[in-house]
């Protein structure tokens, strides 16, 4: 049998205490009193770091469940914990004021694809701004395709971006009301400008189950739907420093 742990202070010093009115068996800890029962156990480090990892992939949440043998209930709170930490800045590397030599090379392209939370009728899109040259996702939002959420994706970007940046679009409306005109370049269909933010999406799609347009694993809540999208995009640009920081392999 599993060592029985105290939820409260985590002792080992644990006795039976008769039965809830649910018929399961009731446990009280010798040291603090907290009666318990086995479900109400602690998720441990380790289970709770293979939860992390598992939330990164195209996986559904009672999938998760099943393979972390954790309650939707636990992991549905730990989610909305960890999502309240994650920084507003995607822990994207931007560069400074001082990097002037640089700064004539900020190519940055914009894209925005659409996904859904809780029915098909209630359309989500994601704003996504991408840095070309250091592979980053440098701002986000999600909301409708309205000028107003150009506009809030316009000012999530970073001032040396907005003062210097070349931005890369589709020919949408709303971004020619939002980029001034000599910072903004409309790219036709098959130009090949935005490539790269076009095959990022692709990457969203496949790792976020939330973002994928016929599955069952929909966001039900608005605000899970934007926390996953931007726990994975921290994590992606973590991955993209981590990997730019190696040494590249001689061949």
């Amino acid at each position: 049998m599993e060592t029985l742990f105290c939820p409260a202070c985590g002792s080992t010093s644990i006795k039976r205490n008769g039965h809830t009115r649910y018929g399961k068996q009731n446990y009280q800890c010798r040291n603090c009193r907290r009666q318990f029962v086995a479900d109400s156990q602690r998720v441990s480090p380790a289970t709770q770091e293979l939860v992390k990892k598992l939330l990164l992939e195209r996986i559904p949440l009672r999938g998760i469940c099943r393979v972390a043998e954790v309650s939707l209930t636990w992991l549905l709170n730990f989610i909305a914990q960890l999502y309240a930490t994650l920084p507003d800045d995607l822990n994207a590397q931007v560069l400074t004021e001082q990097a002037q030599i640089q700064l004539f090379c900020l190519d940055t392209e914009m894209d925005e694809l659409w996904s859904f939370v809780g029915k098909k009728a209630n359309r989500q899109w994601l704003w996504l701004a991408f840095d070309t040259t250091s592979r980053q996702v440098i701002a986000f939002y999600v909301g409708d395709r309205s000028r107003l959420s150009a506009r809030t994706l316009w000012q999530r970007l970073p001032a040396v971006y907005r003062q210097h940046a070349i931005f890369y679009t589709d020919d949408w409306e709303a971004y020619k009301d939002v980029i001034p005109a000599s910072q903004h370049r409309v790219c036709a269909k098959g130009s090949g400008q935005t490539n790269v933010i076009e095959r990022f999406n692709c990457t969203l799609r496949q790792r976020v189950s939330r973002l994928v347009r016929k599955t069952l694993s929909f966001s039900k809540k608005l605000s899970h739907h934007i926390g996953a999208i931007q726990y994975f995009l921290c994590h992606y640009n973590l991955e993209v420093q981590r990997l730019s920081a190696q040494p590249a392999l001689l061949l």
